[in-house]
């Protein structure tokens, strides 16, 4: 049941983010303190069915998507706190809006707070084939930015699609000898080696930014900034985010649509590096 200022959501979707496999294994113990049993699911996609006292922003049978940053859309029902949830978009189905909060607020972040992209800036979005990419890639073009992605051959189709200028298949050669010169700025998503961030510091213009979202990154030069940040949670620019779907400014890409009860079998996929973009999960 609800209590002041909650809402119980019937789910239609959450979907899997690769950091549950670390919440999941105990290696972001030091971020989230959890409480046993814990139930999966930042991302949430459902129908309002009642409502808390002191709840006035919503009511039964709203759609609504939100960021759960103590999880548990990973099930039929959730209570949630009001003034976590946005209206859906409704330009996509309802369960594959689930695909948008937690990757599309990290992604928002990375291009507008962090990299703090400008329209005619060469952009470099190192691992644009997973969900965070995609959304970067599609907000760094509203922007208006050249936009050059790594991606497998895999992701190539899917990372065209985001509206990416040119495409480097990161398993063919070293980035650096792909680049035809410095960019501006480059978003790093992906897991990398500390030889692997010294490399990509190397390929920033002097006053240029390197933002990571995964490791952190020492800039070698002063001239380049380089940064790590966690995404948070903020409902404006999910609201944003939302009116930026229904525009069609930026697209939904649900990868793959699965049954709640195959969430282990995403788990195991993703730890062996078999997963695309973004799943979303339907109870």
């Amino acid at each position: 049941m609800p209590g002041p200022g909650e809402v119980l959501v019937q789910v239609a979707a959450t979907s899997f983010n690769p950091s549950e496999i670390g919440l999941r294994s105990g290696l972001l113990r030091s971020v989230f303190a959890l409480d046993l049993p814990y139930t999966l699911g930042w991302d949430v996609a459902g129908t309002v069915v009642e409502v808390g006292s002191c709840v006035h922003t919503l009511g039964p049978d709203d759609q609504v998507i939100g960021r759960l940053d103590s999880g548990g859309a990973a099930a039929e029902y959730v209570v949630a706190a009001a003034d976590t949830l946005v209206p859906a978009p409704t330009a996509v189905p309802l369960a594959h809006a689930a695909a948008i909060p937690l990757a599309g607020l990290t992604a928002w972040q990375a291009v507008f707070e962090h990299a703090r992209i400008t329209p005619g800036q060469r952009v470099l979005i190192n691992g644009a084939g997973g969900g965070v990419g995609g959304f970067a890639v599609e907000l760094a073009k509203h922007v208006g930015t050249h936009v050059i992605a790594t991606a497998s051959p895999r992701s190539t189709a899917a990372v065209r699609q985001f509206g990416a200028d040119q495409i480097i298949d990161y398993t063919d050669a070293p980035l650096g000898q792909a680049l035809d010169g410095p960019v501006d700025a480059i978003l790093n998503l992906v897991a990398i080696s500390p030889e692997q961030a010294a490399s990509l510091v190397s390929l920033v213009r002097p006053g240029g930014t390197l933002v990571s979202v995964t490791i952190p990154i020492e800039p070698l030069d002063a001239e380049v900034t380089a940064m790590r940040f966690v995404a948070r949670n903020d409902t404006s620019q999910l609201a944003a985010l939302v009116k930026l779907v229904d525009a069609g400014a930026v697209h939904v890409d649900v990868a793959a649509s699965l049954p709640l009860v195959d969430l282990a079998s995403v788990h195991r996929d993703a730890e062996a590096g078999r997963n695309r973009g973004k799943i979303i999960l339907i109870p």
